[in-house]
């Protein structure tokens, strides 16, 4: 069993009582071994964090890899048009062109220190996404697309009740576990309106008996909720807990436009809420009431969404937005940075495992999931003493992901020194070039 001691480091461990230390850490397989000061024990690999900062990697609550290819294809649009840009764009993948998306995405968020992710792929081709997620090492959650009451969409994104459920089986079956544990399947029903209720009911029951996620939309942007309204009689969340799809282990992205009666579905029912500031600015969707679900006990994560809805797959910069949105309306106290910063950590990894506890933190039996930044540079500067200068609300406020040097998932190390391990980054960025050209030369025959 493989033995990698990181010595030095100032340790934000993120647990029950927040506690800080300088500390030296063993890791043990996947496993957090051992926390304390001057470990002398011997190891297969020696990292030494001195003058750095040791924490959680960061979980990507909600994203879209299929749409990575699609970065700034939709700039300036709101929802309803960038919509039927993007899954027009979306119609023309090829599994060749989905791995290339997939990869592309997954380089960027690793570099930037997401050692986890939940994904909604596209409508096919999802052993791509899945193919490239087990070759990067990252731990995730990520399933097909689920759309079947979408006549409105190109047809190569329609699909049948049947199909769609038979396809989302059959990949559960080939995924679900797989990587000693580290990809689960996620159901992936794009929007309550693109769905049908039996299918929501089905894979609900499925979810519940494999242990898997069901990862949607809800409340994006207001025109919803009358039109919920309308088809199916209630809001958003009351519609989903009329049907029993609620849960830890169901994951909404944005839940933006909620009314209080949605609010108490959420915190009655442990439905986790994941937060996507920087895309619900840029589509002009809105601001979701973030610090009001955190005093209720609804569990928030957060998200960057895909590429094209951001534009960017950068954790830093979602923090930062998500700590500042909120102040206007109630105040400078709002959002402090240690909050934002437990969604992004360890509230990431309560949305992605369902509810349990098994990563998310630096602590002695939880899985090594866990990045090593440096001093945050010019950035972050002057920051002198870790213990003094609260480097919490550095990271949130100041520093950026070229401050993330290494990267342990499941631990094994998969970037070190600020080099991917698991990916050839020239060949990620070469490969992405050549599918978007691929998709490119399909758009202008139309």
């Amino acid at each position: 069993m493989t033995r990698i001691l990181i010595k030095g480091g100032y340790l934000i461990t993120m647990d029950a009582v927040d506690r800080r230390l300088y500390a030296d850490m063993l890791v043990e397989g996947n496993l957090i071994k051992q926390i304390g000061p001057d470990i002398d024990l011997p190891a297969d690999k020696v990292i030494h964090a001195g003058g750095m900062i040791v924490l959680p990697g960061f979980v990507q609550s909600h994203i879209h890899l299929c749409q990575s290819l699609f970065r700034g294809q939709a700039d300036d649009q709101s929802l309803v048009r960038w919509l039927v840009t993007i899954t027009t764009l979306e119609s023309y993948h090829t599994p060749e062109t989905l791995y290339a998306s997939a990869r592309l995405g997954l380089a960027e968020m690793i570099k930037a220190g997401a050692t986890g992710v939940i994904d909604m792929g596209t409508l096919h081709h999802q052993d791509s996404v899945f193919h490239a997620i087990e070759e990067s090492g990252i731990r995730a959650q990520a399933g097909k697309a689920m759309m079947d009451l979408t006549d409105n969409l190109p047809p190569a994104l329609q699909e049948t009740t049947e199909s769609s459920v038979k396809e989302s089986m059959d990949l559960l079956h080939r995924w679900h576990g797989k990587a000693n544990g580290r990809i689960h399947y996620g159901f992936a029903p794009r929007w309550q309106l693109w769905n049908t209720e039996g299918l929501l009911k089905e894979i609900k029951q499925e979810a519940d008996r494999h242990g898997a996620g069901i990862h949607g939309h809800a409340g994006e942007i207001h025109a919803e909720v009358p039109q919920m309204l309308r088809e199916r009689g209630r809001r958003n969340l009351k519609y989903l807990e009329h049907i029993g799809v609620v849960g830890p282990n169901v994951q909404m992205a944005h839940c933006i436009w909620l009314d209080d009666s949605e609010m108490q579905v959420l915190q009655e029912s442990g439905t986790h809420v994941l937060h996507c500031p920087c895309c619900n600015l840029k589509l002009g969707s809105g601001i979701a009431q973030v610090p009001e679900m955190l005093a209720r006990g609804i569990n928030v994560a957060l998200g960057s969404d895909g590429t094209p809805s951001n534009n960017n797959f950068d954790m830093f910069i979602e923090m930062r937005i998500a700590s500042l949105i909120h102040k206007y309306r109630l105040g400078a106290e709002a959002m402090p940075a240690a909050s934002v910063l437990r969604m992004a950590t360890r509230n990431g990894a309560k949305a992605l495992d369902l509810g349990g506890s098994s990563f998310g933190s630096l602590e002695p039996g939880k899985k090594a999931d866990l990045i090593i930044l440096d001093d945050g540079g010019l950035h972050a500067s002057p920051l002198t003493d870790f213990d003094r200068d609260d480097p919490v609300r550095r990271i949130v406020s100041a520093y950026q992901s070229g401050s993330v040097r290494t990267s342990l998932i499941d631990g094994n190390i998969v970037m070190e020194d600020g080099k991917l391990l698991t990916m050839d980054e020239d060949a990620v960025l070469a490969d992405a070039a050549k599918a978007w050209n691929t998709i490119a030369a399909k758009l202008a025959t139309i």
